[in-house]
């Protein structure tokens, strides 16, 4: 029965997108506390611009956007070949595991560290307390990890919604319509929550520099929305060659029919 379930082509699939998904967005929540400069990694000097009155912006993001363009991907073709149940599911798990991971550090900060040697055994490496270097990294905010788990989830389920909409408009035609367009529009609400909770509520942030920093985060996700759409070709391809064009069909229009539930 086992050697059966786990010989099936759709069910391996699944197991590694969806492991890879949690993955994923765990190792982006991570290494979301670093900012870098969009500019200097293009070999671009930085300058800065002028937005809702808000002045000295720049492309300084986050290192968690990285990731994200992925796991939207992923939603995608789940989406496509699943249906929105197992969208769900899966990011159901992932904030539970996200959650759990974040307990986890919590407890791990909270330890008492060992003083004799680890405190002070990267002081030639300019870090002359690691207890305070690793409670820094680990140790985000509760807005900010509470903001970016509900930023998350709620973009995800408006992703499920929208890809379906434009779906039952556009049958199996224009992948990149309905892909594409679902992750523009979840996209856009991820911005401006994660913002509006972490910072708004969070530290006090005004209105303009929040729906300015939204708008600059989000410009840069729209573009590598638009730029990752051939990518979506591309993984269509690889798994209708997989399972067969038959096959690949079957589950294309089971996938609609759960929506349709």
């Amino acid at each position: 029965m086992i050697k059966k379930i786990l010989a099936d082509k759709p069910t391996k699939l699944f197991i590694f997108i969806a492991a890879f998904f949690v993955a994923n967005a765990l190792i982006a929540e991570c290494i979301g506390g670093k900012l870098f400069s969009l500019e200097a990694l293009l070999g671009m000097e930085p300058h800065p611009f002028k937005l809702f009155g808000q002045e000295g912006l720049t492309y300084t993001l986050t290192c968690g956007v990285l990731l994200w363009p992925l796991e939207f991907v992923m939603t995608d073709i789940v989406n496509e070949y699943y249906g929105p149940k197992a969208v769900r599911r899966i990011s159901y798990i992932a904030v539970g595991l996200i959650s759990y991971a974040f307990v986890m550090f919590y407890m791990a900060i909270h330890v008492p560290p060992n003083t004799g040697f680890w405190t002070g055994s990267q002081q030639d490496k300019g870090v002359p307390d690691m207890q305070l270097a690793f409670s820094a990294i680990f140790g985000q905010g509760m807005w900010i990890i509470f903001g970016s788990l509900v930023a998350f989830l709620v973009s995800q389920l408006l992703d499920v919604w929208v890809f379906h909409k434009i779906k039952k408009v556009t049958g199996e035609k224009k992948i990149w319509l309905r892909a594409t367009g679902s992750t523009l529009v979840s996209q856009l609400v991820d911005s401006y929550i994660v913002l509006f909770i972490a910072f708004y509520l969070g530290q006090d942030w005004p209105w303009q520099l929040v729906l300015a920093v939204g708008l600059v985060n989000y410009s840069y996700k729209a573009f590598m929305a638009l730029v990752l759409t051939p990518v979506i070709y591309l993984v269509h391809g690889m798994i209708k060659r997989y399972f067969g064009e038959e096959v690949a069909l079957e589950m294309r229009l089971a996938a609609m029919n759960k929506a349709n539930d």
